[in-house]
């Protein structure tokens, strides 16, 4: 059944010149059928650079949206709409516009984990592999206001001395790690590395030994001499690690760290969308053009 499933999907976006870009939190089945996997810098540019009619997101609302914003002209399909962000609904836009009064001239920079209407309302965005460049870039006399991501915030801050007005809002699955959790693998496994993403919480960043992007931590692995490493981010990204760090040992930081939302996008579900095209995704265009400015803007700042 999965290999008809794999068979009808190639085939059937070979028909309607689309392409199928999948996060690295995907299940290793939509990992391996997608035509790129990455983070979402990684996807927000081959997403902004692709010549297919059809974009199949596989990933979560917000990213979806970001591809259509970036290509109002394509069809954008998101294989289960139900797939969204509880960081991302943490601020919305007309609180983000009450916070913008009370700070005229204050540079917003949004976190891409966010809906379209914020990003809207931002001056540029950011993702975790180039958000300290994207702070960096903005004059030392601005006031930086940073949306949703506290943990993010802070973890810019404590690397630039940078002073940030910060949401209160966090990824609850990065959060809810806690360095006690961290411990525990590294009584387990004392020559690991612990390599945690940055919407961990303060406690865990400031005690590990490199804090990446989820690109990042592939890229840290590869370059490291190092052959064991506890990984700090959503569990669907051992299967990336694993197939392109074979020979390194690697422990999750705590038992069980999935995030529900990636895993609603099946094989089964892919195909279903492609055969019907359904799961559009759609931005308004005013707000498009907005939040457009914002993406260009960080497409612009590598990592």
């Amino acid at each position: 059944m999965l290999a008809e499933l794999e068979q009808y999907v190639l085939r059937r976006k070979k028909e309607i010149n689309a392409v199928i870009l999948a996060h690295f939190y995907q299940l290793p089945e939509i990992q391996d059928i997608a035509d790129f996997v990455g983070d979402s810098l990684q996807l927000a540019i081959r997403a902004a650079s692709t010549q297919a009619q059809v974009i199949v997101f596989c990933g979560v609302n917000f990213m979806a949206e970001s591809a259509k914003i970036l290509n109002p002209d394509k069809t954008v399909l998101l294989p289960d709409i139900r797939a969204g962000c509880p960081m991302a609904d943490m601020v919305g836009a007309e609180a983000l516009r009450k916070k913008k009064a009370e700070y005229p001239g204050a540079v917003v920079v949004c976190y891409v984990n966010s809906s379209a209407e914020v990003k809207a309302e931002s001056d540029i965005c950011c993702t975790s592999s180039n958000a300290l460049n994207v702070v960096r870039s903005i004059p030392e006399d601005r006031t930086v206001i940073f949306v949703p991501d506290k943990n993010l915030g802070a973890y810019i801050q404590s690397q630039t001395g940078r002073e940030m007005m910060l949401w209160e809002g966090y990824c609850p699955i990065h959060h809810a790690l806690s360095w006690a959790e961290v411990e525990k693998q590294k009584e387990l496994h004392p020559q690991a590395q612990v390599v945690v993403h940055p919407e961990c919480p303060p406690e865990v960043t400031r005690r590990a030994d490199a804090v990446r992007s989820t690109a990042g931590i592939l890229e840290y692995l590869r370059s490291s001499n190092g052959a064991e490493f506890i990984i700090g981010t959503e569990e669907g990204f051992l299967y990336t690690l694993q197939k392109n760090c074979p020979g390194k040992k690697l422990y999750l930081a705590r038992e069980s760290f999935p995030c529900p939302d990636m895993k609603y996008i099946t094989l089964e579900k892919l195909a279903g969308s492609l055969e019907r095209m359904e799961q559009q995704v759609e931005v308004p265009p005013e707000i498009s053009r907005r939040a457009r400015r914002s993406l260009e803007r960080m497409i612009e700042i590598k990592g």
